[in-house]
């Protein structure tokens, strides 16, 4: 097995005490010894490695997905998830317990898992094969066939390697671990629930007269999408004694436990209007954002703090019913 160009895997572990880093070009995972050479790994990661060697570069190419498809997630808003890739060396947005990272630690467990499934189908994993056929009798002109994505597996082995950081004594804070947990937990939750039918006609002329279906899993880029949703409405938290021990409870309705479906955060997030390295921060000034509609260009990428004024111009075209609306974003300091 080999690895061609350098890839971070720390997107999975973000723990300050347990990172990996990057991948070094060429990296040949043919032997158990070499899972030593990927720095950052825990003790039981070293052990699933070198019991699953075949399944480091399956992590790895989820690794790049997750990269990929948070920029492309947030590519119209004012987090653009560009600072993922200067992983191990994080920012602010990714170092603490932010609603950003929330939301990448949810898609990173989630694609480890998909990747793994998705891999038991293809072939690519000795390991494991296709998922199993599902129990319910399908309808008339309906038959279970083809190679289901193996969900199982990959949830099981996804959740071994991707939580065995947060698991550990001695990894950071309580609440940060709590949190860690939680969110990658709702990641797996929003990709078990991607799981649908999928069917293929077979008949005469194609008449589909019968369908042969499976169970598959959703692309990375929709599971994405309903975890951008859940990161828009995510819930502070704070960790409060409640009894003998303490637990995340929502800051503002701390009333109600935090619900297994909400993603969770401590600290508020910087603002992401104006340019800070710091924190992460390309700002909106001078950036071209892709085609999207009025009342996201409005609000998501523009700037609400009190030493700003915005200058928001849109050019809107239609192309039948097709709205494309075309943005520039200038944010002038105003003195107050």
């Amino acid at each position: 097995m080999q690895i061609t160009d350098k890839t971070n895997l720390t997107l999975f572990f973000f723990s300050e005490y347990h990172t990996l880093s990057k991948t070094p070009s060429a990296l040949a995972l043919n032997q158990t010894q070499h899972c030593k050479q990927l720095e950052g790994l825990v003790v039981s990661q070293v052990q699933l490695c070198r019991s699953n060697l075949e399944l480091m570069q399956t992590i790895i190419q989820a690794a790049r997905e997750v990269i990929k498809t948070c920029r492309k997630t947030f590519s119209d808003m004012r987090w653009n998830c560009s600072s993922i890739e200067l992983a191990p060396n994080y920012l602010l947005d990714l170092e603490r317990g932010t609603r950003e990272s929330a939301f990448v630690y949810a898609l990173s467990a989630a694609a480890i898992s998909h990747t793994i499934a998705r891999a038991c189908t293809t072939g690519d994993l000795p390991g494991c094969s296709c998922g199993p056929i599902p129990g319910e009798t399908p309808g008339p002109g309906y038959r279970w066939g083809g190679c289901a994505d193996n969900l199982n597996y990959g949830l099981i082995m996804g959740s071994k390697f991707s939580d065995a950081p947060m698991k550990m004594k001695k990894s950071g804070s309580q609440a940060n671990k709590l949190m860690h947990l939680h969110n990658s937990e709702v990641g797996r939750q929003v990709l078990k629930a991607s799981l649908e039918m999928k069917c293929k006609c077979h008949g005469v002329s194609g008449s589909c007269s019968i369908k042969t279906c499976w169970k598959g899993l959703q692309e990375l880029r929709d599971i994405a999408l309903d975890l951008k949703n859940k990161y828009l409405s995510a819930t502070k938290v704070v960790h409060r004694p409640m009894g003998t021990r303490k637990y995340l409870v929502p800051k503002d309705i701390d009333i109600r436990p935090v619900k297994e479906t909400e993603l969770i955060y401590l600290q508020s997030s910087p603002d992401f209007c104006m340019k800070n390295e710091k924190v992460g921060s390309h700002g909106t000034q001078d950036r071209e954002f892709p085609s999207l509609f009025y009342t996201l260009c409005a609000t998501s990428l523009c700037c609400h703090v009190a030493r700003c004024m915005q200058v928001l111009s849109c050019r809107a075209s239609s192309f039948q019913y097709n709205w494309s609306f075309h943005c520039a974003l200038n944010v002038v300091k105003v003195l107050l």
